[in-house]
């Protein structure tokens, strides 16, 4: 009787036993389930993401190809006659100014009036513009994207603003959102015997006025860019006993040395380095933070949008 006994309960112990396993992996085969259901969701919210990239992308090449306007035409000194001979459309187009011993590929604005030709941009720090001489000279970036960052060239620079005079348009913006602007009348840029010396006339706008230091008299003997020779790490123009151009990390008219360097290394808003190396507009955020997205562009100063 008490070998039936055991045997009974051994077997409910082994049945109660096969019962409590049976349970648990049932529970664990539905949280399991769960589980590869909650990674399937994801694995296709990360797909469909992915392709929307995919998309986006494509869409800004064919955008950015797409802006390319060959009028067929090589005679236009600027965008200020191809906005008004009636392309009205921002975008690459190619130009020849009167000196130039070729055609030039340039990006016209036409908001603002139109008819601006962008002679440098920076927007987002892709392209490095501590470079040597030669390559200010010839210029250097991005001249295919929309939104690409570069540099014109100092020749084209010359050969533009000798055509007659120019107005200087500068756009500024930071990291916060906020948007100023600088514009100067009477903007040359002399020949590379010369240096490509900078000149300009009156100053308006909002950001105030840094090329002419004339925000404090006390500092502007060092702090104007009037008339000051471009300089580069490789070729010291500037008036200070070093190099600027080297100290801060890219060409431009250099004092000694600087209350704006557009052309300065791209750091993302405040920052410390040894000199202001960064995107410096000085009366506006002062030396120490650099700016998000800067345009310089060109418009001669007798422009009249042509009326249809």
């Amino acid at each position: 009787m008490r070998t039936f006994k055991c045997f009974f309960l051994g077997l409910i112990f082994v049945v109660d036993t096969s019962f409590s396993y049976s349970d648990e992996c049932e529970q664990e085969t539905a949280r399991l389930q769960a589980q590869l259901k909650t990674l399937e969701a994801r694995v296709m919210k990360q797909q469909q993401l992915i392709q929307n990239l995919r998309n986006q992308r494509t869409e800004q090449l064919v955008s950015d190809l797409g802006s390319f306007h060959d009028l067929g035409d090589h005679h236009n000194r600027d965008c200020a006659q191809i906005f008004n001979a009636g392309n009205k459309a921002s975008g690459f187009y190619t130009i020849r100014p009167v000196a130039s011993p070729g055609l030039v590929r340039v990006y016209c604005d036409m908001s603002e009036g139109g008819g601006w030709t962008v002679i440098q941009r920076r927007s987002d720090g892709s392209q490095s513009f501590n470079r040597p001489w030669i390559d200010y000279k010839k210029g250097f970036g991005d001249l295919q994207s929309v939104s690409g960052e570069f540099w014109l060239g100092n020749d084209n620079l010359h050969y533009l603003t000798s055509q007659g005079d120019y107005n200087l348009r500068i756009n500024l913006a930071d990291f916060e959102g906020a948007q100023r602007y600088a514009a100067y009348t009477n903007f040359k840029v002399a020949d590379e015997k010369e240096h490509y010396k900078l000149q300009f006339g009156e100053f308006s706008g909002d950001s105030g006025d840094s090329l002419s230091g004339s925000y404090h008299p006390e500092v502007q003997w060092w702090a104007s860019h009037q008339g000051m020779n471009f300089s580069t790490y490789d070729r010291d123009n500037d008036r200070y006993s070093r190099n600027c151009a080297q100290e801060d990390k890219g060409g431009w008219w250099f004092n000694r040395c600087h209350s704006a360097n557009l052309n300065g290394y791209y750091y993302s808003g405040a920052y410390s380095a040894v000199t202001d190396s960064g995107v410096v507009w000085y009366t506006w955020h002062g030396w120490w933070y650099s700016l998000k997205f800067v345009v310089m562009k060109i418009r001669p100063s007798d422009f009249e949008a042509a009326t249809v």
